[in-house]
């Protein structure tokens, strides 16, 4: 693909210029406008998500990131820049995120979301987001150093499609600890951050928030009532099968939308 093929990044914003730094992949079957259409529509949720975080309480030191991997440079991901509170994100403030850590446009990012989020994205081409902040009892739940059951419908979600990431590094100082991540997360959903929090990925930005706050919503119940009784194996796997129709995380995303932020044109 020549270099001329895409518009730099400063004429049109859903567009990435290209560089040696970035792995472009085999875009033939897209055309130009689809392609930027995808990237426009998942820094749209970006945006919307760092605002529903907000508007839930979540991430007022700055504490946390979501990420959407580039339709067209795989290896690289946006990421709001850094210094922006999270309920005043707008596309304008996502910025283009390499491999290596650097920023197309020379930003600043904070650079512990590099170092957890890339190896994620790197080890899974499936997942297109990724979510993580410290939460009210998500993150107490994880010092607890207990896992997920079954004891709640909205618990059911996750059964077997979550990890728990027994690690003190809670200050991920490089790509090492985030690598570490990616492989006990695996192929799954939810991860439960030792000491930490908690952090979701997804098959669409708009999927990774609303597991997201489905998540701190289960480990609320869990911390509650320490002592619930969890359903049967077989009637968890019935209730996550059915909770899991295609489209329904995509769903619960537009109700939050909704509720916590209104009119989506506010992110641009």
């Amino acid at each position: 693909m020549g270099a001329g093929f895409l518009v730099p990044l400063l004429a049109r914003q859903n567009s990435p210029r290209e560089t040696d730094d970035m792995t472009a992949t085999d875009t033939t079957t897209m055309s130009t406008a689809q392609i930027d259409a995808e990237r426009l529509r998942r820094k749209r949720d970006v945006a919307l998500g760092y605002r529903i975080f907000a508007s839930l309480r979540w991430g007022d030191l700055g504490d946390g990131h979501i990420t959407a991997r580039d339709p067209e440079h795989t290896d690289c991901m946006w990421l709001l820049r850094y210094g922006v509170g999270f309920e005043r994100a707008t596309i304008d403030d996502l910025v283009l995120v390499r491999a290596d850590g650097t920023t197309l446009d020379g930003r600043q990012i904070n650079s512990t979301a590099h170092h957890i989020h890339h190896p994620i994205h790197a080890a899974n081409p499936d997942v297109i987001g990724v979510a993580h902040t410290h939460t009210p009892w998500g993150t107490p739940f994880c010092a607890s150093g207990r896992g997920l059951e079954p004891i709640t419908q909205e618990a059911c979600q996750f059964y077997e499609r979550w990890a728990f990431f027994d690690d003190e590094e809670v200050q991920v100082l490089g790509l090492a600890g985030g690598e570490r991540i990616a492989q006990a997360m695996g192929t799954n959903q939810a991860m439960l951050l030792r000491s930490h929090g908690l952090l979701t990925t997804g098959t669409s930005v708009a999927e990774t928030i609303a597991a997201f706050v489905t998540l701190e919503r289960v480990v609320e119940a869990h911390m509650k009532v320490p002592n619930a009784e969890p359903i049967s194996e077989r009637s968890a796997r019935i209730a996550r099968d059915d909770l899991l129709v295609k489209g329904s995380q995509e769903q619960a995303f537009q109700f939050l939308v909704q509720r916590h932020v209104g009119d989506p044109s506010v992110v641009g």
